[in-house]
């Protein structure tokens, strides 16, 4: 299928709307909830943790939906199911209906955020598929500059009630009919290859038509989750903790808040010269480099000792890093282990990033010291980004051995 930029702009619409009006509004949401439900910081933001283990439990078998064929009805079932979250939302009054509905909203964004579009992009343009997660990422890292004004001035005029009402009628107007229209025509889901007695085929001709759990057990599949489960518990440590971090650093208060406010602009601009430059250099080579950006801004950090300069090192490495690694983990499995099964194999690694976006900034908390700060944390989160790039490596390694992907 040739590449639609049209379809990719569309679909990358709907990823702006679905990460600003629902991900990032929960940070605005939260206060206005507990004062009114009477909630600690602890309960609700266990609704958030709720949400993103839902989002995880479902990538599995929202993955094989898009395999089979099912993408229009995934995805605008999706952003109903958002729609319908956050209207149950709107009228929440205890903290067991706060729960329900972003249990509710991370089923519906199981279904519609980065995992399913890529998948879905990949299966439609196998020549061009970069190029298009490429493009979601960069118009989906714009969702927090867009809806954080939006949904607090929203909050701000109507309520945090009745402005819900405003970001489910969004949903319901735009991404459900959005999602429907641009994702018809969907790729019939793969057959299987047979020999003569009706077998599954084996060896390097049949290597495509081989079930999605062949590639589960495979050294690549392993490799890359690895490494996708390690850089995810690492991008999702240091943002909760990150205003603390830099305080505890020995930086101005002025510092500790620029820096973290400066990342999301980095990011967006990493993406942008991806975006541009990527086919003057070998897209392999920008893979092993790209993720080696989180160790070394760490690295600035733990070196620098409070020091601005370190900072801006961090800002740098850091955010270019972090802003490139999502089309690096998103492009991945399709390079590395196999692009057929690639909604189902993305999908199985859901459940395990879940958990380890939902640990990681309790375990970097728990090795917080009084006297050494957040020094130990940091180390350990070096450590595991090391480690994360090594098995990329050895995954793109033992490709090379195996032959291309099918």
């Amino acid at each position: 299928m040739p590449y639609n930029r049209r379809m990719v702009g569309w679909l990358s619409l709907g990823q702006l709307i679905t990460w600003g009006s629902v991900f990032y509004a929960f940070a605005l949401l939260m206060e206005p909830v507990e004062r009114e439900l009477g909630l600690s910081r602890a309960q609700s933001s266990l609704a958030f943790s709720l949400a993103l283990l839902a989002e995880g439990v479902l990538a599995w078998p929202v993955g094989r939906w898009i395999d089979r064929g099912h993408e229009r009805a995934v995805m605008a079932g999706g952003s109903l199911v958002i729609a319908a979250g956050l209207l149950l939302h709107s009228v929440v009054h205890s903290a067991l209906g706060f729960y329900a509905a972003w249990t509710l909203l991370g089923a519906g964004l199981a279904a519609t955020l980065y995992n399913p579009a890529f998948s879905i992009v990949t299966r439609r343009f196998p020549n061009d598929f970069r190029r298009a997660i490429i493009t979601l990422t960069f118009l989906g890292g714009l969702a927090s500059t867009v809806f954080i004004p939006l949904v607090a001035w929203l909050i701000a005029e109507l309520g945090w009630r009745h402005a819900l009402w405003v970001l489910a009628a969004i949903h319901l107007l735009i991404c459900a009919p959005l999602h429907a229209r641009v994702l018809r025509h969907a790729p019939a889901a793969a057959v299987r290859a047979t020999g003569a007695a009706g077998q599954p085929r084996t060896g390097d001709a049949a290597a495509g038509a081989a079930p999605a759990s062949h590639y589960m057990r495979s050294a690549p599949f392993l490799l890359v989750g690895l490494f996708t489960v390690l850089l995810m518990a690492v991008t999702a440590a240091l943002p909760p903790h990150m205003v603390s971090l830099l305080r505890g650093a020995g930086l101005g208060e002025s510092w500790a808040i620029a820096v973290p406010a400066s990342i999301g602009l980095v990011q967006v601009l990493g993406r942008a010269l991806l975006y541009f430059f990527e086919h003057h250099f070998d897209l392999h080579l920008a893979n092993r480099l790209i993720p080696c950006l989180i160790p070394l801004g760490l690295l600035a950090l733990l070196a620098g000792a409070g020091h601005p300069g370190a900072a801006l090192l961090f800002v740098f490495f850091y955010g270019m890093g972090n802003g490139m690694l999502t089309i690096v983990k998103g492009t991945a499995i399709a390079q590395y282990v196999n692009r057929e099964h690639v909604a189902t194999l993305n999908g199985a690694l859901g459940l395990p990033s879940a958990i380890a976006r939902a640990l990681a900034p309790l375990m970097l908390g728990v090795l917080w010291q009084p006297a050494a700060g957040y020094t130990p944390g940091l180390w350990v989160l070096l450590a595991a980004s090391i480690v994360a790039v090594l098995a990329l490596v050895g995954a793109q390694r033992w490709r090379r051995v195996a032959g291309p992907t099918t």
